[in-house]
């Protein structure tokens, strides 16, 4: 497919999720040279960007995960240098990333979300446990792939919880445990994919049971009424446009025993692994994972225009 030109898929780069988007973009690789297009392997930590200029890259496939792909860096460095790439821009690729900033975000919005507190070596760990109740999540603001994160079901774990957190980042958040059923939600372009209802027999659905375990089940169809999971689909659609968010990214979320969503955060560089989300919804909405790449490329959004809109 001439149409695309040149194509570099980013993939590797420097964060603690390097080998997922090592995966991510080999997968990816396959899938477009597969359909014809002039797609090459583009490793940020090995080549220096003016690399994208000189041998005349004419677009951009970003399968970088977690800081320095999926934060705003790397988009505004693509802007800068005038070459369209997939996914959202650099605002909305910040504030995604920054759990902390999307819950403030989305509590302006109206969008429901867990309570949360930032936690901080001189907080009164006590008194948030008062404040928001066991069982807590504790999360890296700003790390994917439940890198960090861990599940504190008794005050005294909250300590080692905290220190985990500190490891891969200066904020952590303590966010209220919603006990319910996880589902996610696809996004492409201005739909929502089916949902996934996502089940472990793991405390929650950390880093093995994303990427290791052979017992996590992937629920689809979900189970819930198509007018239920309509709906849901419509407030993830919010929940993403609410962030700026443009072209195809994740809305992860709880259903909450009264039947309430609550949001818990988006991303904007999902994995495209063999055990990733948005490939086995876009499947179930009849896309073939050759299909859903050379979509998301054509949604590759213009370097320079923004394009970053809250509806």
């Amino acid at each position: 497919m001439s149409a695309f030109g040149k194509v570099a898929v980013l993939m590797g780069g420097r964060s603690a999720e390097r080998p997922v988007s090592l995966k991510s973009g080999s997968m990816v690789l396959a899938a477009l040279t597969g359909r014809g297009i002039d797609a090459h392997a583009f490793d940020p930590k090995e080549r220096g960007l003016e690399a994208l200029i000189a041998e005349r890259f004419q677009r951009v496939f970003i399968a970088l995960h977690g800081r320095y792909g999926e934060d705003g860096t790397i988009q505004g460095a693509l802007e800068l240098l005038g070459i369209p790439y997939t996914g959202s821009g650099v605002l909305a690729s910040a504030l995604a990333m920054d759990k902390w900033r999307t819950k403030l975000l989305w509590q302006a919005a109206g969008v429901p979300t867990p309570r949360c507190e930032l936690l901080e070596r001189s907080s009164d760990l006590g008194a948030v446990v008062a404040r928001l109740g066991l069982p807590l999540m504790v999360k890296p603001a700003n790390e994917g792939s439940s890198i960090g994160m861990s599940k504190v079901r008794e005050a005294s774990q909250l300590d080692e919880a905290f220190a985990l957190a500190a490891n891969y980042d200066d904020l952590v958040l303590a966010e209220q445990f919603i006990d319910g059923q996880e589902l996610t939600a696809g996004i492409l372009g201005a739909e929502a994919l089916p949902l996934i209802r996502l089940e472990t027999p793991r405390d929650f659905y950390d880093y093995d049971a994303k990427y290791v375990a052979k017992d996590t089940r992937y629920v689809i169809p979900c189970g819930l009424p198509p007018e239920t999971e309509a709906a849901i689909g419509q407030q993830a659609l919010h929940a993403f446009a609410a962030l700026g968010c443009r072209g195809w990214g994740r809305v992860d979320l709880i259903l909450d025993a009264h039947g309430q969503a609550q949001f818990l955060e988006v991303n904007t560089s999902p994995g495209m692994t063999d055990h990733s989300l948005v490939p086995m919804a876009a499947r179930q909405a009849g896309l073939s994972f050759e299909d859903l790449c050379v979509r998301i490329l054509e949604l590759a959004g213009n370097a320079g225009n923004g394009g970053e809109r809250v509806e």
